[in-house]
């Protein structure tokens, strides 16, 4: 694939393989339900089926199968969307919609093709295993693929947040950013393994997963990981702009019991998705709308894991309104703190992982500073994260001590401090606007007030809104730093890594608005 001229880059490469994997897994499927079912019919025409136009190694090739795919098959599986009475055909039109064949060779074509009807047999449960981690590795790619690497989250941390939130049966699982499905696949995965254990209840599984995307690519995806982990119909894995619908817009009724998330991080959302959200909360900043959102989308008493950069913890302004609503209305019980490197090469940024459940203010958060393994400095794209260096968090979660790694902040306790001391300069900003509010005082000394209480209003407002700065730092790493000319310059090293990240961060964000 990499000789032909059409195709540039990773992401490209991926989704030009994607598509052709999606409709050979599809027909693999379709063997499966045409013996299993009575009078089943395919969504896709008969022409257009891998069988009839890919399967034959001496089939089509050249001009002819570029025509096909370009002139054919493309615009034919775009339609079936249109045609609502079926919601296999629903699913597949949504996944062409935006998908296209970028190789302009038909003679590259059909090698690619060969490649993949020899290689994999969907109904062979060996191949399909190894497919399975095939595909996970190609889904791996995309974090040096550029840009798109926000899409995929490592599955060392995609296991260890299913594994924290636990979710049940029947309870329903929601990735409102889902990227490629990682989320959605381990909570599948969890569900078989400790609740899906009869029929009865797979097919209550299968109805319990749901996950929206925006972007074609990791749209196409997502949607074929569900068909390989066994979702027979991903109809609940929608294409769409999460953000796009009010916040009031959303039901009760649309709210889930478990949300788990990471969203795209410095991300901006083009021109007016902020004003579906309330005046307070308006930004373009993505992860910071998904937010508002996530906590509008729980039922009270549910569950919620997302991963955020360090900006989301001490950032103002906006963040600060936000971080309130979120400690009031939910309990933020846990922060893991990763170090540099889990999405490398995506990014260099510091991430977090933050555990809450809707209902109830938070008291006390827990803290846990997630420690590289002996021996590693950085992750990297050889050496990622594994699932098992999480076995100290997993242990440490049900039987909570403080130690070298974790401790927690009395949130009650500073913001009954704080609103205390905001309190007088509060008071004075009132009492001062009173006095403003006076008949028998000049316009200049009335001015005067104002400014006088305003400034009483902010330096109340500046005691009680640092409570929600939650960039807390490791007390028990602080008490052991020394001044080690190695250890400085390490440190200092790591400081500018981080730098440039935010530098490179914010160069995609400003060429993005500008293009």
């Amino acid at each position: 694939m990499r000789k032909d001229t059409g195709v540039d880059g990773d992401a490209q490469r991926i989704g030009q393989l994607v598509w052709m994997l999606f409709l050979k897994v599809f027909d693999d499927k379709e063997t499966e339900w045409e013996m299993t079912k009575d009078h089943y019919q395919s969504p896709i025409p008969e022409n257009l089926r891998w069988r009839n136009w890919a399967k034959e190694a001496e089939g089509m090739t050249g001009e002819e199968l570029k025509n096909f795919i370009d002139n054919e098959l493309f615009p034919s599986l775009k339609d079936l969307k249109s045609e609502a009475d079926d919601s296999a055909k629903t699913v597949i039109g949504s996944l062409f919609e935006d998908a296209y064949n970028y190789m302009k060779s038909g003679q590259l074509i059909r090698e690619v093709i060969n490649k993949i009807q020899d290689g994999i047999d969907f109904n062979k449960s060996k191949e399909r295993h190894l497919f399975g981690d095939m595909y996970e590795q190609i889904l791996k790619g995309l974090q040096s693929a550029g840009n798109a690497g926000e899409f995929y989250t490592p599955r060392a941390v995609t296991e260890f947040i299913v594994n924290r939130t636990d979710p049940k049966l029947s309870e329903k699982v929601l990735d409102p950013a889902c990227g490629t499905g990682g989320f959605l696949t381990c909570t599948i995965d969890h569900k078989r393994k400790h609740y899906a254990l009869t029929t009865d209840a797979e097919q209550i599984l299968q109805n319990s997963i749901y996950g929206i995307e925006k972007k074609p690519l990791p749209h196409l995806l997502a949607t074929t990981n569900m068909f390989l982990h066994g979702i027979e119909i991903p109809v609940q894995i929608r294409h769409d702009n999460t953000l796009a619908k009010a916040l009031i817009a959303w039901t009760p009724e649309e709210r889930v019991d478990v949300i788990i998330t990471n969203p795209p991080f410095g991300g901006m959302e083009e021109n007016g998705i902020e004003s579906n959200f309330p005046k307070e909360f308006q930004t373009r900043e993505t992860a910071d709308l998904f937010m508002v959102l996530i906590i509008r989308l729980l039922k009270d008493g549910g569950r919620a894991a997302v991963v955020l950069p360090d900006g989301f913890l001490f950032g103002e302004g906006m963040k600060t309104r936000l971080k309130e609503k979120l400690l009031t209305e939910c309990n933020l019980h846990t922060i893991v703190r990763l170090p540099n490197g889990v999405f490398s090469p995506y990014t260099g940024i510091k991430t977090n992982l933050l555990f809450f459940t809707k209902g109830t203010p938070t008291e006390t958060i827990w803290f846990y500073e997630h420690p590289y393994p002996d021996g590693v400095k950085n992750y990297n794209k050889t050496k990622p994260m594994r699932f098992a260096e999480f076995q100290p968090e997993i242990d440490w979660w049900d039987n909570r001590q403080e130690n070298e790694q974790a401790w927690r902040v009395n949130f009650t306790e500073l913001k009954t401090d704080a609103e205390a001391k905001a309190k007088p300069h509060w008071q004075h900003a009132d009492t001062l606007k009173q006095q403003a509010a006076h008949n028998g005082i000049t316009p200049t000394e009335k001015l005067v007030l104002l400014n006088q209480a305003k400034e009483q209003q902010q330096a109340g407002d500046a005691i009680y809104n640092a409570i929600f700065n939650l960039d807390c730092k490791n007390p028990h790493k602080i008490a052991q730093d020394n001044h080690d000319p190695e250890s400085l310059l390490s440190h200092y090293t790591e400081q500018q890594q981080e730098i440039e990240a935010l530098r490179q961060q914010l160069k995609t964000i400003l060429n993005a608005a500008l293009s």
